[in-house]
C-alpha cells in the first residue's frame, strides 16, 4: 500500500510533516478541578483532574472509540502501561513539593481514536492541570512521527500507524528558557 502519493500526499491529505488540525477546550468537566478535550484529527480524548493530593493516572479507551468492538478488561496491560507513562510524565511537571502529601487525580479517556492516542492523551492532561491552577515547573506537549515506505511521517494517523513500520511518541517539555525533548515509550 502506498501511504504518500507521487504528488507527495498522504491518504487522509497532509504532508508527510503536517500535523492533523487540532482542537482544545478547557473547562467542560464542571465538577472537575480542571477538565480538557484535546482533538488530533479524528481522535478526540477527554481529561479530568482533581486535587491538589499525591499525583494518580488511569487511562481508558471508549468501547466505542474504535471499529474493535472487543470490550478490554479495565486495567489491561496496555491501559497500565499508558497511565504509568503519563504519571510519569505529568510528575516530572508539576511541582508537588508545594503541595506536601497531597493526590492529584488524572483521568483521560479516549473518546475517539484515530492514532496518536498517546499524545492526545498527554497533551489533554497538561491543559486539564492547567485548567485546575496546579503549579508546573514546565508544560508538556506531545505527537508521534513515524517511518513508512522510505518516507518520515509526522503526527500518525491510525492506518499509518497500523501499517507496522516504526513509530515513537515524543514528549515536549517547554522551558521558560527553551526546550528539550524525550522518548515517551513506545507507540499506541
Amino acid at each position: 500500500m502506498e501511504f504518500v502519493s507521487p504528488e507527495g500526499l498522504r491518504l487522509d491529505g497532509r504532508r508527510p510533516t503536517e500535523m492533523r488540525q487540532l482542537r482544545a477546550e478547557i473547562g467542560n468537566v464542571a465538577k472537575a478541578d480542571g477538565s480538557a478535550v484535546f482533538e488530533m484529527g479524528n481522535t478526540k480524548v477527554i481529561a479530568a483532574v482533581y486535587g491538589p493530593r499525591e499525583v494518580r493516572c488511569e487511562y481508558s479507551m471508549a468501547n466505542f472509540s474504535t471499529g474493535d468492538r472487543m470490550r478490554k478488561p479495565k486495567g489491561d496491560r496496555r491501559s497500565t502501561e499508558i497511565s504509568l507513562v503519563i504519571r510519569q510524565t505529568m510528575e516530572a511537571c508539576i511541582l508537588t513539593h508545594l503541595m506536601p502529601r497531597s493526590q492529584i487525580d488524572i483521568f483521560v479517556q479516549v473518546l475517539q481514536a484515530d492514532g496518536g492516542t498517546r499524545s492526545a492523551c498527554i497533551n489533554a492532561a497538561t491543559l486539564a492541570l492547567q485548567d485546575a491552577g496546579i503549579p508546573m515547573r514546565d508544560i508538556v506537549t506531545s505527537c508521534s512521527a513515524g517511518y513508512l515506505n522510505s518516507t518520515p511521517l509526522l503526527d500518525l494517523n491510525y492506518v499509518e500507524d497500523s501499517a507496522g513500520g516504526p513509530d515513537v511518541t515524543v514528549g515536549l517539555r517547554l522551558l521558560s528558557c527553551g526546550t528539550y525533548g524525550y522518548t515517551l515509550g513506545p507507540m499506541d
